[in-house]
């Protein structure tokens, strides 16, 4: 049985979300948790690896379970009228933690066809900034990159809107051999919240690798008056790796949402999404 996890997490004291070696992960993090319940060795499969430092909101995975670990989990189901899946997410809350930094949020039975990576449609991340206007505020220092001088937001909006649309994002993205770097941006914009905190809201089909960071970069290079809003159109259309930004730190940016289709085309999402994936 395929169950479907809502998963949030502060990334400031993870090394990203995939499983390392050695290496504190939220996939390992919750793994171990799971395996603890469940027994055997649960692997989790994410819409979104996340990397260090980074952090989410509502981030989804998938889980399948085997014969036995169905069986191990159904006995133990406190109330009898309750749902034995739905009461997995409290069960690993318990063994992570109280104030842990990270938790299950949900836990449900996945529609038939789902899959938390292929089946999604987009994706969505903020990023945080507190430049003069805001100020800095140790509260939200895990979360919040922090930019000396004041930046120009609407500028910055209009440097981010131009982008937006179906095109190669090269020069925006760390390489990786064999893997497109080719995405749909389906918006980004800026805003200020009632702090002045400067809020960045990206939606994508897809990201490659530091696409969002090295967005966001140009956006505040803009902003602090040392490109021109045309100049990140002009960079991207170069579509190679320019030293004419700063890829920011990871603290600032947020998975905030990820989106899936009608529960009747999730299996054509994932089909055409691998595909796609293995074409490249």
């Amino acid at each position: 049985m395929r169950i479907r996890l809502d998963i949030a997490y502060d990334g400031t004291h993870f090394r990203g979300w995939a499983r390392q070696p050695g290496l504190r992960t939220v996939q390992g993090t919750l793994e171990d948790a799971l395996a603890r319940i469940l027994g055997g060795t649960p692997q989790l499969v994410v819409a979104g690896r996340t990397d260090a430092g980074v952090h989410a909101r509502d981030q989804v995975a998938h889980l399948d379970l085997t014969d036995a670990q169905w069986e191990r989990l159904a006995p133990r189901r406190r109330d009898p009228a309750g749902d034995t899946v739905e009461a997995l997410a409290a069960r690993v809350r318990g063994v992570v933690g109280a104030y842990s930094d990270v938790t299950v949020s949900r836990v449900r039975r996945a529609p038939e066809g789902f899959d938390a990576r292929f089946s999604a449609v987009w994706r969505r991340y903020e990023y945080r900034i507190a430049d003069d206007v805001a100020g800095y505020d140790p509260l939200e220092r895990h979360r919040t990159t922090t930019v000396r001088g004041r930046l120009a937001a609407e500028a910055m909006d209009a440097a981010s809107r131009s982008l937006i649309g179906l095109h190669d994002f090269a020069a925006y993205c760390k390489p990786r051999e064999e893997a497109t770097t080719i995405r749909t941006l389906l918006e980004f914009d800026w805003r200020r919240d009632e702090q002045g905190v400067l809020i960045a809201n990206i939606r994508a089909d897809a990201f490659c690798h530091s696409m969002v960071r090295a967005l966001v970069g140009a956006c505040v290079a803009v902003g602090e008056g040392r490109l021109d809003v045309e100049d990140v159109v002009a960079l991207r259309d170069a579509r190679e790796r320019t030293s004419d930004f700063k890829v920011l730190a990871a603290r600032g940016l947020t998975l905030v949402a990820v989106g899936y289709p009608a529960d009747d085309l999730l299996a054509d999402r994932a089909e055409q999404t691998r595909a796609r994936r293995d074409s490249e």
